[in-house]
């Protein structure tokens, strides 16, 4: 039921935007739904292929760089990988952290976090562009469960 609810705030998202969350697309968001954390594409191709029969990498692609795009997914570079965002296309800068022992993902805001790397970066002759922060580390719970 929370995942149905994201999917119709993620179409009402993207319809205000003028683009269009297709029977594939919506397809694919399913499927990266019911992963916990960070999902490869190979894994929703998979998943995919288990559901339509045949699907090809470059139809699932398109559909994460889609989603990716309208910022109903962040794209982890680090991890080759995808993960959710629950607050739809991102307006602030955020750090994805990621728990080494249970695989948890959560994005936080970070906003004065990078003002402060943007101004260390300008005393030292260099812009800073869009950048996207990855910590691993273990979630509160892994903590008091390794205690």
């Amino acid at each position: 039921m929370k995942n149905q609810k994201f999917i119709e705030s993620a179409a009402d998202h993207c319809a205000k935007s003028g683009a269009n969350l297709t029977e594939l697309r919506r397809q694919v968001l399913e499927l990266v739904l019911q992963h916990d954390g960070v999902v490869k594409a190979y894994q929703i191709l998979n998943d995919l292929q288990q559901t339509r029969g045949s699907a090809a990498p470059p139809t699932v692609y398109r559909a994460l760089d889609f989603l990716v795009e309208q910022g109903i997914l962040h794209r982890v570079d680090a991890l080759n990988g995808y993960v959710v965002c629950r607050h739809l296309d991102c307006a602030h800068p955020s750090v994805i952290v990621t728990c080494r022992e249970c695989g948890k993902v959560d994005e936080i805001p970070a906003e004065d976090g990078f003002a402060a790397l943007q101004q260390a970066c300008r005393v030292h002759g260099f812009e800073m562009e869009q950048q996207q922060i990855l910590l691993n580390g273990r979630c509160t719970q892994c903590v008091q469960a390794l205690q």
